[in-house]
């Protein structure tokens, strides 16, 4: 980054977002990049062995913040990891000079199977990364957020689903995982206040993105377009439609929403 870059950065808005590499993680980077944001995109960039499809990857990753621009940085981190999440956050403040926005967008699914049945070590991923990554980078990330000087307008951003408020069968660690984001964001909202940073989350419903195909996959059924027709739109949501109301989230004017789950989802949870 030139000099000017970096002095432009500083004014503007930062934010983190994680599973950057593809989906609606991905999509965000390019929202906010497209809105004057500086943004470290973080993912893993890398397959866990413990689930069957492919993770993201460190070309994927390169290649979203290629076509963001100067102003977004690659970080590989692991959210399961509390001390790589602290790490990001304080990347993205070395950088840019603090944090505005924390997005919490990394996620997988597993299952296929009743509950009882699924690999523990698959649940295992489902949760941690699910559920237990988003209060990680909470926990790194609102700090930073209220380290910002009055008046603040501090995000913090989570993916939730549509499985967070519908039982899926044989998807039940995920749907677990994603009811305990909506929870967790409504707890934030309350227990920040009136400090000028707010929380949030959005509920896709059948978005297409790698974990819809694997979704897919799980329920044998051709492919994801299959899902379309659960939703009254009847088509699949695209991840940039997400990235929207992210970023819609992101910005000072959603300063009167806290603790809000908010649906879209194509008319899913009708």
């Amino acid at each position: 980054m030139t000099s000017q870059a970096a002095e432009a950065a500083m004014t503007a808005r930062v934010a983190l977002v994680t599973g950057a590499a593809r989906g609606i993680g991905a999509a965000t980077v390019l929202r906010l990049a497209q809105q004057g944001y500086a943004v470290l995109a973080v993912d893993l960039a890398a397959d866990d062995p413990a689930l069957p499809y492919p993770m993201g990857t460190e070309a994927e990753l390169a290649a979203v913040v290629e076509k963001a621009g100067g102003t977004a940085a690659a970080f590989v981190a692991d959210v399961r990891d509390p001390a790589a999440m602290k790490a990001a956050v304080a990347e993205a403040e070395r950088r840019w000079g603090g944090l505005d926005v924390a997005i919490a967008a990394a996620g997988v699914v597993a299952g296929g199977v009743p509950l009882w049945e699924v690999p523990e070590a698959q649940e295992r991923a489902v949760l941690e990364v699910d559920l237990h990554g988003v209060v990680h980078l909470a926990r790194a990330a609102v700090p930073a957020l209220l380290r910002r000087p009055r008046p603040r307008s501090g995000r913090f951003l989570a993916v939730a689903s549509a499985a967070a408020t519908r039982g899926l069968p044989m998807l039940a660690a995920y749907c677990a995982a994603k009811a305990g984001v909506a929870g967790l964001v409504r707890a934030l909202g309350a227990e920040l206040g009136e400090t000028g940073v707010t929380a949030n989350a959005v509920s896709p419903g059948s978005t297409d993105t790698p974990i819809l195909a694997e979704s897919a996959r799980l329920y044998a059924l051709p492919d994801a377009a299959a899902f379309a027709a659960q939703q009254p739109v009847h088509r699949l949501l695209d991840p940039d439609e997400v990235a929207a109301v992210l970023a819609f989230l992101a910005g000072p004017d959603s300063g009167a929403m806290t603790g809000a789950v908010v649906p879209v989802d194509g008319g899913l949870a009708l």
